[in-house]
């Protein structure tokens, strides 16, 4: 493999991995994402280490699990001082630059009149070049995008849109949230698709490929806003989708809520968070519709990013795509993330390396910390002490190394334990099992067996042979949890 190749790595927000075309989602148009598939290796059964932004992030940093860093909500940060992958490409002579929205800093207690100033927090944890944005909704501190919308006139109508469909609140940690619409609302973005903020930050990324002049090999970390909440692509992206109707979600069955303990608490949560009362099949069309429209976008402007790569000469560009997290898009009546079913967890991979190769899906589990680790691999770039992490490289050149067992996903002190057939939910600091679901005879997760008798030989392997060796290991917790 190559020693210093270069690396653009591209992470959407929120992108779940069944919405691209070389997914099986033929509504939705991802013709660059499914010429990068074409050329690559797409693996099919990757899970983030949490579905919500900071945990996912945080463990993509460290190559760690949420339980070692304890960053297990949006309130929390990596401790100072933890090594990173970023810090090993430096290691080795890497330019690591990061341009769009990183999500490793706590965005609700800012204090600083622009997003620039925090560039120090991040070249602290391995980047060189800092070009930081933020998600959709980081509006009140001034950052490059909204230095856009202000330019071109739009920064006012953009804020009201976000203003109406925050659900942060003003309240302590969203407390008292300010939503005036529906999570389920489509109402296309007030900013034109020109000015969008995923094609922005595209364009972004096409400049900085096409400036840079350094004799250094790159790692670009290119962080899209969307296509995360609010589905708000603009109409003209939307048009493009003409008759074609997306694909519906697999099931709309509502979670069963008992003997799932405390996990019922972050259920409820998300249901109310959805507007799942008022949430109609004809919702969940329009926002999907929407959020196949946002990702349609950012496939554009990964279509962009790859010739420019290719006008520069950069042929020894391997090209990476990956979202933090997943999208439940209407299953079992939900939309947005946190919860431990499959389309929150799952996220896509697809690895082209320089040149392409034969395609081949890869139907391993594999986990989101995975990546970073063959993003050191592809550098011959040190380990980080502790990691978790292992390189994907093997399967180009048939070393692939042995399947892991399980995948392992957390969120707010829950975690997901998959393996080839199940998904066990467990309630980390009870050790208390609150879903088991048979993958197999139930795709879908809508029959939880964790208190079926026929089931209680395979739980209670599970929780011995999987839930206990992982956290045997105790769970960092920097803050108490609200479902304690």
């Amino acid at each position: 493999m190559a020693t210093r190749a270069n690396v653009l790595l591209i992470m959407a927000d929120q992108h779940r991995a069944d919405v691209m075309g070389c997914a099986g989602d033929l509504s939705v148009q991802t013709p660059h994402l499914d010429d990068l598939a074409a050329h690559g290796l797409r693996f099919s059964r990757v899970s983030c280490q949490g579905p919500l932004c900071m945990p996912a992030r945080a463990s993509f940093l460290t190559e760690r699990y949420v339980r070692d860093h304890g960053v297990y909500t949006n309130w929390a940060e990596v401790p100072d001082g933890w090594p990173t992958y970023l810090q090993a490409l430096q290691s080795v002579g890497y330019h690591t630059a990061m341009l769009g929205k990183a999500h490793l800093t706590r965005d609700d207690e800012l204090s600083v009149a622009h997003v620039d100033q925090l560039a120090p927090q991040l070249v602290a944890r391995g980047f060189t070049e800092v070009i930081e944005t933020g998600d959709k909704f980081t509006t009140a501190t001034a950052n490059r995008y909204t230095d856009h919308l202000a330019e071109r006139g739009l920064l006012d109508r953009y804020r009201q849109h976000l203003a109406d469909r925050s659900y942060h609140g003003e309240g302590e940690r969203g407390v008292h949230a300010t939503k005036q619409v529906s999570m389920w609302d489509a109402t296309p973005s007030p900013v034109p698709l020109a000015d969008y903020i995923d094609t922005w930050h595209g364009d972004a990324a096409v400049q900085w490929i096409e400036d840079y002049d350094r004799p250094d090999p790159y790692f670009l970390f290119v962080g899209f806003p969307g296509p995360h909440d609010p589905w708000d692509a603009p109409a003209e992206a939307v048009e493009r989708w003409g008759a074609v109707s997306p694909d519906p979600p697999s099931s709309t069955r509502r979670p069963d809520l008992e003997h799932v303990g405390a996990y019922g608490g972050l259920l409820r949560g998300m249901l109310d968070l959805s507007d799942t009362d008022t949430m109609t099949d004809e919702a969940i069309v329009g926002m999907r519709r929407a959020y196949g429209a946002n990702v349609s976008v950012i496939d554009h402007a990964v279509g962009r990013m790859v010739d420019a790569v290719g006008a520069r000469g950069l042929e020894d560009t391997w090209i990476i795509y990956t979202s933090d997290h997943g999208e439940m898009g209407g299953n079992h009546r939900m939309m947005s993330k946190c919860v431990l079913y499959e389309p929150a967890v799952r996220v896509p991979l697809i690895i082209r390396p320089p040149g392409g190769c034969s395609p081949l899906v890869v139907g391993d589990l594999v986990e989101h910390i995975d990546v970073p680790a063959t993003v050191r691999a592809i550098a011959a770039a040190p380990e980080v002490p502790n990691s978790d992490g292992r390189s994907l490289l093997g399967h180009l050149d048939g070393t692939a190394p042995e399947p892991r067992s399980v995948a392992v996903s957390e969120n707010w002190g829950f975690a997901s334990f998959e393996t080839d057939r199940y998904r066990l939910v467990v309630d980390e600091d009870r050790l208390l099992a609150c879903q088991l679901f048979d993958l197999e005879a139930d795709p879908v997760e809508d029959v939880n067996l964790v208190c079926e008798a026929a089931a209680a030989d395979v739980l209670a392997h599970l929780m011995a042979t999987v839930v206990g060796p992982f956290l045997a290991t105790p769970a960092a917790r920097p803050h108490p949890s609200p479902f304690a």
